[in-house]
């Protein structure tokens, strides 16, 4: 069972991974007339088929091509042939023969009360919201008629109290979440030649997933992160910056040792930095960590804080005490694997690579992708947490669902590219994204950018530069 929205984001990487939307719609529509074959007996009968101007009216159109050779086929377009939303369906339009083609509901009614079948490809899985005429009106006198009805996908207007009352939903790839024999009849799942593969690659349509920003918000509404991080090191708490920063947050609250803070802060002007008391991460902290958290939506912990024994126990203590979702990377990967009891009812994101990923588990990754990727899930679902493995290809899963993403390069062993990635992590965390949505939203866009910033910089490339190109990401992808 796949959700409408999941659904979407499998069609645009598909795409993206070299399926033809096209190739898609003619998969699909063949299937559908297979199924009016074989539920309906369609060979001989008068079947009309309702399109709207959407790819679900698209792939109406192809079942009704084939099913032309055989029936006597009537289509009915909810709009005018000139409304078509997609090139597609309007290629397949065109592409109809010796079919009679009729528009709006003038003769709507008339048509429906001599039809044997009724084929529903009015609305898809993009449709929101209540029914709008002549949408309404179709559906209305639809599922008055009488006669057996075959929806494609999902019943048009699924989810409303007006959808249509199929007999038969033909479900292409996959049965859409909320769908029952209640409200879809008899279901048939069909293959659109999506290859399995496919659908556990990231790909740009984890964009869909995106929070866009309201038009009418105000600063802070589209994320606010605090980021535990710097101390020995004061790179790496700016580098977390910069990745929230590029995809997209409003501010940034800087918690770094004051012997680092000074340093952090010149970085940019849009950092709010707060020194913490001494040279490291100390329990002494976790007061003005915990005050500070009041003020955040998220938090990231770990890069740059450095492994000192009471370093490492103020973190689990900040783990403890965090009361919201987090991103943990680094020295904070350290400070877990010695306990990973305290990440028990959190919500959080590790991020290691692969030595601290056998540091936190104990186990060895093995070579083969697919061995590789069974024991991360393994331990995320002993951790009760989303694990962002990096590498040459990162695996990101919640224990359960499971993706593997792809962009990135060599380049990018460069140091501080991890830093980055912490920062979209927790950046889309804090723009209100689940932790698993978020961690391979950000895993695509981080290799992206660091793609980008390949193809000006090649192996001289900086984490830098990986983060001056996220806004050219979310420009290409959003």
């Amino acid at each position: 069972m796949i959700s409408p929205l999941e659904m979407r984001v499998l069609d645009r990487n598909a795409q993206y991974f070299g399926i033809s939307t096209l190739d898609l719609m003619e998969a699909a529509g063949k299937a559908v007339a297979e199924v009016a074959r074989s539920e309906f007996g369609a060979a001989g009968k008068r079947v009309l088929v309702l399109c709207g101007t959407g790819n679900n009216g698209g792939d109406g159109l192809v079942a009704a091509r084939h099913l032309s050779k055989e029936a006597r086929v009537t289509v009915l377009l909810a709009r005018s042939p000139d409304q078509f939303d997609t090139k597609e369906a309007q290629t397949n339009f065109e592409r109809l023969r010796d079919v009679q083609i009729l528009a709006g509901l003038d003769r709507s009614e008339e048509a429906i009360a001599e039809a044997d079948l009724l084929i529903d490809a009015l609305l898809g899985i993009g449709a929101e919201g209540s029914l709008r005429e002549p949408f309404a009106s179709l559906v209305r006198q639809v599922n008055g008629s009488g006669k057996p009805i075959l929806s494609v996908d999902v019943p048009s207007g699924f989810g409303t109290e007006s959808m249509v009352r199929p007999t038969v939903t033909v479900a292409l790839h996959d049965v859409k979440e909320g769908m029952t024999s209640d409200d879809g009849g008899r279901v048939r799942i069909v293959d659109i030649g999506i290859p399995s593969k496919v659908t556990t690659m990231i790909g740009p349509g984890e964009f869909l997933l995106y929070p866009v920003p309201r038009a009418t918000s105000h600063k802070g509404e589209n994320g606010r992160l605090l980021v535990i991080a710097g101390g020995p090191y004061t790179g790496a708490p700016a580098l977390v910056g910069f990745g929230s920063l590029g995809i997209g947050i409003d501010l940034v609250h800087i918690a770094t040792p004051a012997s680092a803070a000074t340093v952090v802060a010149s970085y940019s002007p849009t950092f709010i930095v707060h020194p913490l008391v001494g040279h490291r991460l100390l329990r002494e902290d976790l007061r003005q960590i915990i005050e500070l958290t009041t003020r955040v939506d998220a938090v990231a912990i770990g890069p740059g804080l450095g492994d000192a024994s009471g370093t490492l126990e103020a973190i689990r203590e900040a783990v403890r005490g965090i009361p919201l979702p987090m991103v943990l990377d680094a020295d904070a990967i350290k400070a877990i694997a010695a306990d990973p009891k305290c990440l028990v009812g959190k919500k959080a994101v590790l991020t290691p690579h692969s030595r601290e990923f056998q540091l936190l588990s104990g186990k060895a990754l093995p070579d083969a992708l697919e061995e590789r990727a069974d024991t991360v899930r393994e331990t995320a679902k002993a951790l009760g947490a989303t694990i962002l493995l990096k590498g040459h290809v990162d695996i990101v899963t919640d224990g359960t669902r499971l993706k593997f993403n792809y962009t990135g390069n060599p380049g990018m062993t460069a140091g501080g590219t991890g830093d980055v990635l912490c920062g979209l992590t927790a950046g889309l965390i804090a723009k209100g994204m689940p932790p698993y949505d978020a961690a391979r939203l950000a895993a695509f866009t981080n290799g992206a950018a660091g793609d980008l910033a390949f193809e000006e910089k090649s192996y001289g490339l900086t984490s830098v530069d990986v983060a001056n190109q996220l806004g050219r990401v979310l420009a290409k992808f959003l």
